[in-house]
């Protein structure tokens, strides 16, 4: 049997570390996974970092029915939230406003991600930022034209305690919590 001051050490290890209570109920519902941490504290085995490479050159996914206007490739990308940003428009800041199109031409030889480093992101939701889920994550590097030849922009966002997709037209207007994905560089 455990002894309670045991159970508070591992309680303040465990906060200490950086655990929530999501990460603690998923490991507790798993004894498969309890095993194979007793494995790695023993030294039987090794926790192994999962590089999470994305290629940004591969054709983006189209919806049924949608054409790609414009895919700008990026290469291949090893996923570190550090390396991307989120940028804003001056024109954005302070409850503002932008047309999409206006903001589509601020962004013209900036480099900005393309929608497959969205759709890995839908694939791996666990790398998402937790801070994006205030925002509405937009991937200009791929511009759509949809079924009636309106041209858009797909965008990540949290829903219903998931992380969906949506679009929004550019003749649309692109307020202040809309942000556009771009390296941490540029």
């Amino acid at each position: 049997m455990y002894l309670v001051n045991q159970m508070h050490q591992l309680g303040d290890a465990l906060e200490a570390a950086g655990y929530t209570s999501g990460d603690l109920t998923m490991l507790c519902s798993s004894v498969s996974r309890l095993r194979e941490l007793k494995d790695v504290l023993a030294g039987r085995s090794q926790i192994v970092v999962v590089k999470h490479v994305i290629d940004c050159d591969a054709d983006p996914l189209v919806p049924n029915g949608w054409t790609v206007e414009k895919h700008v490739k990026g290469g291949q990308m090893e996923w570190d939230p550090a390396r991307v940003r989120l940028y804003l428009s001056e024109s954005q800041w302070n409850n503002k406003a932008i047309r999409g199109n206006q903001l589509r031409e601020e962004l013209r030889g900036k480099l900005t991600y393309n929608a497959n480093l969205l759709d890995y992101l839908l694939a791996h939701p666990e790398l998402i930022p937790e801070e994006w889920k205030r925002r509405l994550v937009f991937f200009w590097g791929t511009i759509y034209c949809y079924p009636d030849s309106y041209l858009v922009v797909r965008y990540l966002y949290w829903s219903g305690g998931r992380w969906r997709w949506h679009f929004r037209w550019l003749d649309g207007g692109f307020g202040d919590f809309y942000h556009t994905a771009v390296p941490a560089s540029s």
